[in-house]
This record gives C-alpha cells, structure tokens and sequence, in this order.
C-alpha cells in the first residue's frame, strides 16, 4: 500500500508523512530531503537541483525523476509515502510508468487543501534547524531559545526559498504547475481532497479516515 501526499508549499505534506511513518510500517519519501541530502554530499544531481531550489523554482523533471528512481529501487516490498512528488502532470505520468516498471501500486493521492494566507504564514514563519534539520516556527512553533534549535542546540536559520519573494514565486509556480495533478489524479479516480487546516493530529486523523473509507490494507501502530 503506497500513498501520495501532495498540495501547495506549506501546506504540511512533510508533517503529515512523517505520522504516518510513526503509525504505519511506511517509508517517507520526500524529495526535499532527497534534494538536501543530495546537496549536503554534492553530488551532480544534488547541485543540478540547488539551482533551482534557491530561485524558488522547479526543479526540471529528468533530475527529480531520476532521484526518485534511484530512492524506490531501494525499497523492495516496503509500503511508502510519497511526499513532494510528483509536482506537475508530467511527473505523475512518469512516476505511473517508473511503478507499473518496479511492480509498485499507488491506490490513493490525498491532496491537502489551505487558504493562500495561511501557506504564507506558514513558510515565511518556518526556521530550519542548521544542524540536524528540525523545523520550528516563530509563531506556531517557537524554539525555547530564540535561534537556537530544542533539539540539538543547532542554530535556527530561514532557508532561502521560505524567504518572503521566493515564497510568492513558489506559490505562484504551484499554481501553474502543480494545481493541475488534482485534475489529473480526479480523472484517474485517485484523488480524495483533505481539508489542511488545524492542528497536526486533527488533519492526520481525516487523512486516516479516508484510507480507511477507501478500505486500504492499513495496520495503525495506534
């Protein structure tokens, strides 16, 4: 059983992969992680993506596919959660040929659906630890220190693209490319529509309610 969570920047896909990997035996696939971690070891994709990552743009299909390719070889058997991909219909279309080629299912596409004010509050609020990657927000989720990351005592930092221009520039570019996928993944009849708003356990609650209205082979950790 393998799941796709998608919707605008901040629109909390990476919060709401990361319980489901708590509560199922699920694999997070993020490609903002994949892209970071590719960036931190320098490798040619990691640097191809970096590029585009800090003009607030997307990164070009053939880098991200090619990265996701080589994450899903990985996996084996293991159920996943695919989180910030695909991005645009060209994506969807080659991640459904990249499945059908590795024997991998993808049964639902749950698209998480928030008020423009709020995704920009969202970004421009986050702050990224510098160390180990944890996220806070100066309002939502202020670190005990200012700056200064609970976790580790790394320094907090507001990474390029949540930056107030890049931010405007992203969500204008989802809503030219990636809005579409919900047309896409609703003429396919995978597309159920989740509500974004509240907090984290709330709208994980109504994602998990859906899987379960849908009767997908789910065994929850409680």
């Amino acid at each position: 059983m393998n799941i796709l969570l998608f919707g605008p920047p901040g629109a909390g896909k990476g919060t709401q992969s990361a319980l489901m990997v708590e509560r199922l035996s699920m694999k997070q696939l993020s490609t903002g992680d994949l892209f970071r971690n590719a960036i931190k070891a320098q490798t040619k994709l990691g640097l191809d993506a970096k590029q585009y990552m800090d003009k607030g743009v997307l990164v070009p299909d053939a880098v991200v596919i090619a990265m996701v390719e080589e994450e899903l070889h990985k996996l084996g058997k293991q159920s996943f959660v695919l989180d910030g991909f695909p991005r645009t219909v060209l994506q969807a279309e080659a991640l459904e040929k990249l499945m059908d080629k590795l024997k991998f299912k993808l049964p639902l596409a749950v698209f998480l659906e928030v008020p423009y004010a709020t995704l920009v509050d969202r970004l421009s609020g986050r702050r990224v630890c510098k160390n180990c990657g944890e996220t806070f927000h100066v309002t939502s989720k202020p670190s005990r220190k200012n700056g200064v990351c609970d976790k580790c005592g790394g320094d907090l930092v507001q990474r390029v693209d949540d930056s107030a221009d890049v931010v405007k520039t992203r969500l204008e570019t989802y809503e030219k490319s990636t809005k579409p996928l919900k047309a896409y993944y609703e003429k396919i009849g995978k597309l159920m529509i989740v509500d974004g708003i509240g907090e984290a356990n709330e709208v994980s609650a109504r994602i998990e309610e859906v899987m379960r209205k849908k009767n997908l082979d789910l065994e929850f950790r409680g």
